[in-house]
């Protein structure tokens, strides 16, 4: 049985990830290399909120009166 479908072709991540991953590393390589992305992504992350929080004008007053809202 055959499936077709389309598939968009890689991502400029995916394709420098699979870059990385074609080569044999040691588990403990890995494991960093894990550790680096997740580092990553966690610091935009934080960073969007930050910007998010700043153009929102919110306070640790006001984030203190939605807690006790509830």
């Amino acid at each position: 049985m055959s499936i077709s479908s389309v598939h968009p072709p890689l991502s400029n991540v995916q394709a420098e990830l699979l870059k990385v991953f074609s080569a044999d590393i040691p588990d403990s390589d890995l494991a960093e290399l894990k550790h680096l992305m997740a580092r990553f992504l966690l610091d935009r992350a934080r960073d969007k909120a930050d910007a998010v929080w700043d153009e929102n004008g919110y306070t640790d007053e006001k984030l203190q009166q939605v807690f006790q809202r509830n």
